[in-house]
């Protein structure tokens, strides 16, 4: 297995919270990650989950097209008791021109109900919310993810929209309102 810090840059961000931390990644790693590999991490429940391949992939192809900024990528979960990747949260790119950005997650299925994601997003949208032009941090959940619509809502999102066509709801957090705490 290839060690997270052979895949990893020296500019890997690392967010801590209280029971994870957030370690950004590289376009290699999410390479590895999006071809079925394991990123150099051991994950809880043996591989990453789908929709953390599928942001991988994203963020590969970001890179390729020259889009890539290394603090709007995604962030593999690691919890801090054993070193075990759970899950990763991500940005889909760069806040727009509203400062509006995009995030989304999943955890491995041993992970979920268990307050990581919640932790992990309050953090990470507090920690979008704190960079230079950013305003809103915007999730889309699909209509029949309750545990997930929980998640956000946890997290001090509001929904503010819907797409009935695509049977997704819209969710923000906005700057000057507080990710909750409880």
């Amino acid at each position: 297995m290839t060690r997270p810090d052979e895949l990893e840059s020296e500019s890997t961000i690392r967010i801590p919270t209280d029971r994870l931390t957030l370690a950004s990644i590289t376009p290699a790693v999410a390479s590895d990650l999006s071809l079925s590999g394991d990123g150099g991490y051991q994950w809880a429940g043996a591989a990453p989950a789908d929709g953390t391949r599928v942001g991988a992939g994203m963020m590969v192809k970001q890179y390729e097209e020259g889009t890539f900024h290394p603090e709007w990528t995604m962030y593999v979960l690691v919890r801090r008791e054993d070193d075990l990747a759970v899950g990763a949260m991500g940005f889909h790119g760069v806040p727009d021109e509203a400062g509006r950005v995009e995030i989304g997650y999943d955890l491995v299925e041993s992970a979920r109900g268990h307050g990581y994601a919640t932790e992990a997003l309050r953090t990470l949208a507090a920690w979008a919310l704190a960079q230079d032009g950013v305003r809103t941090v915007t999730a889309v959940i699909d209509h029949d993810n309750t545990p997930s619509q929980g998640v956000v809502t946890r997290a001090g999102f509001t929904r503010v929209g819907e797409d009935e066509a695509k049977g997704e709801y819209v969710y923000e957090l906005r700057e000057g309102r507080k990710t909750s705490e409880a």
